[in-house]
């Protein structure tokens, strides 16, 4: 077990800070994730600065990328973080975490460098596959879920961590279901309420997959974690209905919900249609309305966040958590639109926003949309050594790795 041994300061564990009554109407975090370049990362120093200042958030998150990708660079970030004033919230993973053939001392030698730094929260997860990978593996010898990491954390440290975990109010993305015409028509009335339709197609977290995330959640707080961070949702609804299945499970500790800033089309269609999200006929609608007019999407993902928010706090949720995609607008305009700041609309700057692209968010992936030399095109499939099968102009080519480039 670690223990602090200087008289450096440290984070005070965030679950100790959320059983503390906001001053005002709700706590405020934020969460940002690593960007591809050196520029990125000082204009992230910056804006980090600046929403903490106007802000004051409760605590920051930092991100671990897909396949353990951001690892050193995440780090960094939250250790930067917690020396700048910043409660650090750092998310670390399961996934390719190998060092000196040692399957988790990557985890451990992480973690033992947070503490060194004076961090004391982590998100713990499993994490998403590695680069040119559809599915997740664990390494031999390694951890295999975030229960693991979670019962690792405890064993090796104690309770000198506060330890946050995922919740997923429709369902954790492996366990939603495609659905044929007959069960769409079938669904008990739990599945309708969190179902979904991408294009044309009907998927849900049937209801005895949705036992078993349940079950599963249960298992990760009794292990240890402190409280619990939702993925992201568009259907406040469905995070209520999530929080009262918490309870019925015995899960008692705080939820906090996850709110993804629209700040764009065509994020909004990717992020929702990968993670299978429910999106609201009404909101569907009104983003297809508006699709090519981008400064009408910002303004409207103002007011939409601010709408999901007031449903949330009239709930009695006391935080609100924004997925900030590195940016500050949309934030800005949430927070100033319930009376939690005023006046940063007005102060936003994202004239830097093509710097802040995450590290992962360069690979490509099946459905995401290419181009290269000979024009634009949909992935099809990855191949393993990262050579991609596209469809240009209907017909199918495949590309070799660094050939070609996402488009966002």
């Amino acid at each position: 077990m670690c223990s602090a041994t200087s008289t450096k300061t440290v984070d005070p564990k965030i679950i100790d800070l959320l059983n503390k009554d906001p001053e005002g109407l709700a706590h405020v975090s934020l969460e940002y994730f690593p960007p591809r370049t050196e520029q990125g990362v000082k204009n992230l120093h910056a804006r980090m600065e600046r929403m903490l200042a106007n802000t004051k958030c409760l605590y920051t998150d930092m991100t671990w990328g897909a396949g353990g990708s951001t690892a050193e660079l995440s780090l960094e970030l939250a250790l930067h973080a917690q020396k700048t004033g910043h409660v650090s919230n750092l998310h670390l993973t399961c996934t390719n975490m190998e060092k000196d053939g040692d399957p988790i001392k990557g985890v451990h030698d992480a973690l033992k460098e947070a503490h060194d730094g004076g961090i004391r929260n982590i998100v713990a997860l499993r994490g998403d596959p590695q680069e040119g990978e559809d599915e997740w593996t664990a390494t031999k010898g390694g951890f295999t879920c975030a229960l693991d990491l979670v019962r690792y954390i405890r064993k090796e440290f104690g309770d000198d961590f506060g330890i946050s975990v995922a919740g997923y109010p429709e369902g954790h993305p492996n366990r939603i279901s495609e659905l044929t015409e007959d069960e769409a028509k079938n669904m008990s009335e739990s599945e309708l309420s969190r179902c979904c339709t991408h294009d044309g197609i009907t998927y849900v977290c049937k209801d005895e997959d949705y036992k078993k995330e349940m079950d599963y959640l249960k298992e990760k707080v009794d292990a240890g974690a402190d409280f619990i961070i939702t993925q992201m949702f568009f259907d406040a609804e469905v995070f209520k209905t999530f929080v009262e299945d918490c309870r019925k499970w015995g899960i008692n500790c705080p939820v906090v919900p996850g709110l993804m800033c629209i700040n764009a089309y065509p994020g909004f269609k990717k992020m929702t249609k990968f993670c299978k999200t429910r999106v609201p006929k009404a909101l569907e609608e009104k983003m297809e309305s508006m699709k090519d007019d981008a400064d009408a999407i910002k303004k409207f993902g103002v007011e939409y966040g601010a709408e999901v928010c007031r449903t949330l706090l009239d709930s009695g949720v006391k935080i609100l958590h924004f997925y900030t995609l590195n940016l500050e607008k949309v934030v800005y305009g949430i927070t100033d639109e319930l009376g939690i700041t005023s006046g940063l609309t007005e102060q936003s700057n994202e004239s830097d926003a093509k710097d802040m692209v995450a590290v992962g968010s360069a690979w490509a992936r099946a459905g995401d949309t290419i181009k290269c030399s000979a024009g634009q095109g949909v992935v099809k499939e990855i191949k393993s050594d990262g050579a991609a099968v596209v469809e240009i102009d209907g017909k199918e080519v495949q590309l070799a790795k660094g050939s070609y480039e996402k488009v966002f």
